[in-house]
């Protein structure tokens, strides 16, 4: 079973998401004029700055009920999967914040990417990269195994957090020439909480649990991840570690 998306859910439990989106887009610079893919736009909410900048911006995303809440906003969203975009030689910049990392088949998105970009056109993103919620991750497949469980993380559910060479040399396979790319540790604040989190951003996984186990599941991988990644006066913060690139096809 795949990630799936409520957006009411993820306004409350994933706010720190587009927060945190602040420093790719300086990176994208969106100037009046300019046509912008934005690549898995989610609800829309840096689309829309994109938008407030001047820039004639379009949204895709995967998840239909995500795009439904990005068209609410006044946004031209879309359904689309990222692997099999249909845009050739349309877009100055194509942008991407915290999507890549779901992305199974990068190199059919990378290529579509590059197929939607003019001539110099620039690919600005960020998502997440190696060592990104490591503990979380642990801590999760351990509760997962011990109870017989391990089908819950199939070949769906696993993340790409990959190292900038290795990214960087995926993008210059595809024809793009980096201009720069870089892994950022970002110790994240999580004020709903890890059980909060884990419902949103572990969706599928649990999803795939029986309905009677993914409380227990939830709880004792809180249990486990709390000497680590919680304080004393009970903030949770998120082993973050993002990587954020620039690009010119």
């Amino acid at each position: 079973m795949v990630q799936t998306w409520n957006p009411a859910t993820y306004v409350d439990n994933g706010a720190f998401v587009p927060a945190l989106g602040a420093g790719v887009l300086e990176w994208l610079n969106p100037q009046p004029g300019d046509r912008i893919l934005d690549l898995g736009c989610g609800d829309g909410q840096l689309t829309a700055r994109i938008d407030a900048a001047g820039a004639d911006v379009v949204g895709v995303d995967a998840s239909a009920a995500m795009v439904e809440a990005a068209r609410d906003r006044g946004i031209d969203a879309r359904v689309c999967n990222a692997e099999a975009l249909p845009f050739h030689a349309e877009f100055d910049a194509v942008f991407s914040n915290a999507a890549l990392h779901w992305v199974h088949g990068q190199d059919a998105m990378l290529a579509g990417v590059k197929r939607a970009l003019k001539p110099g056109g620039r690919f600005v993103a960020e998502m997440g990269g190696h060592g990104n919620i490591a503990a979380i991750q642990v801590a999760l497949a351990a509760v997962v195994d011990r109870h017989g469980l391990g089908h819950a993380f199939n070949a769906e559910q696993r993340n790409y957090f990959p190292t900038p060479d290795s990214y960087r040399a995926r993008l210059e396979r595809h024809g793009f020439y980096v201009r720069e790319i870089q892994l950022i540790p970002r110790p994240t604040p999580l004020p709903a909480g890890m059980a909060a989190w884990l419902h949103t951003f572990r969706r599928g996984v649990l999803d795939a649990i029986p309905e009677s186990e993914r409380e227990i599941v939830v709880n004792e991988t809180v249990a486990l991840l709390k000497p680590v990644l919680c304080d004393d006066a009970g903030n949770w913060t998120g082993d973050y570690v993002r990587l954020r690139f620039m690009a010119r096809a």
